[in-house]
């Protein structure tokens, strides 16, 4: 079954959201002032690219 009109925005905000945090862990690994910021915007793109996952299995 296909997404409804709810699924497909969240999913595209989801997804809008990831590219940001990616943005964001790419330029933390180049200056990474604070040591325990890259394994947090990691968890973050996790928790993202899971709910995503769940999205498109609803």
């Amino acid at each position: 079954m296909g997404l409804n009109k709810k699924q497909k925005k969240q999913l595209e905000a989801a997804r809008n959201k990831l590219n940001k945090l990616r943005q964001v862990l790419a330029a933390a690994k180049q200056q990474a002032d604070d040591p325990d910021e890259i394994p947090n915007i990691e968890q973050e793109i996790a928790k993202l690219e899971q709910e995503i996952r769940d999205l498109k299995a609803s």
